[in-house]
């Protein structure tokens, strides 16, 4: 692990970026070029003293969640991700067809877009990044590790992550969960990541296998959604997909009709997701 460098190229990225380019507020009394390091955790998930600790040479070798976390933070090119990986000592990350590196300019969109429910997904389902809106409608998605990392395997071993969605709604989604993941394993081969998540979930959830049995291919996400928040109640949003082919990621983004009750509710709910995020807080409903 090159300490030194490490430290160096860490502190060279935070210093390039500016608030405005990760959608944070800048706030009076700047003094320090870039971001805070205190801002870099926030983005990251990850405590302030644990990064300074890294960034000034003195922290253990971080993981290759930390690194890919970081990262995602300091709006890092491929090329860029890949020489964090070598500095820290993990050597280059293979890059597979299980995409967990976002792309710096899908990251651009997303900073535009933080009062818009928001979130990243690849092709096993799993979030990769989220606005501060999307955090305050559903939680926090990007802190699970191994298999929960995937929608799809908490959706159906965790039945309690089904809060936000009305009856109806859940049972259209498990059956969009369940096709979006054949679809997945198929193409990848029977011995890819996602071919483990359906093995997984064939075992541990019979309704995972009641619903793989039928064999269907749905159409993807729904135009409208549904939603029951537990602060501010029923929601009905529309729901929009963006594919990234070249990273095999997906924007979902979520909006709700101007001038509506729900358009109102979403407003409370980014209102109170920015400020979780902009005063270093991670978000949680009871915070409303």
């Amino acid at each position: 692990m090159e300490y030194a460098d490490l430290s160096d190229f860490l502190r060279k990225r935070r210093e390039a970026l500016q608030p405005e380019d990760v959608g944070m507020p800048r706030g009076r009394r700047r003094r320090t070029p870039g971001l805070r390091r205190e801002e870099v955790a926030v983005l990251a998930s990850m405590s302030t003293d644990y990064y300074s600790r890294l960034e000034g040479g003195r922290g253990p070798q971080p993981s290759v969640d930390m690194l890919g976390s970081i990262a995602r933070a300091l709006r890092m090119t491929m090329e860029e991700r890949d020489y964090l990986f070598v500095l820290a000592g993990h050597g280059t990350p293979p890059r597979t067809t299980r995409a967990c590196h976002v792309d710096p300019g899908m990251l651009r969109i997303m900073d535009r877009l933080q009062d818009t429910p928001a979130l990243l997904i690849n092709r096993c389902g799993e979030t990769l990044a989220q606005t501060p809106a999307h955090v305050a409608l559903a939680g926090e998605q990007t802190n699970f590790e191994g298999m929960e990392r995937s929608e799809a395997y908490r959706w159906f071993v965790h039945p309690e992550s089904r809060v936000l969605y009305q009856d109806a709604e859940a049972e259209r989604h498990s059956r969009l969960l369940v096709s979006l993941l054949r679809m997945t394993a198929t193409a990848d081969g029977p011995k890819s990541y996602a071919a483990g998540l359906v093995t997984a979930l064939r075992k541990a959830s019979p309704e995972f296998e009641a619903i793989w049995e039928r064999h269907e291919v749905v159409p993807a996400h729904s135009r409208t959604k549904h939603f029951r928040h537990a602060a501010v109640g029923e929601l009905d949003l529309y729901c929009e997909v963006i594919d990234n082919r070249d990273q095999q990621q997906t924007l979902v983004v979520f909006t709700a009709e101007p001038g509506s009750e729900s358009a109102e509710k979403l407003r409370l709910l980014s209102v109170l997701g920015s400020q979780a995020m902009s005063s270093g807080q991670d978000f949680r409903r009871e915070l409303i």
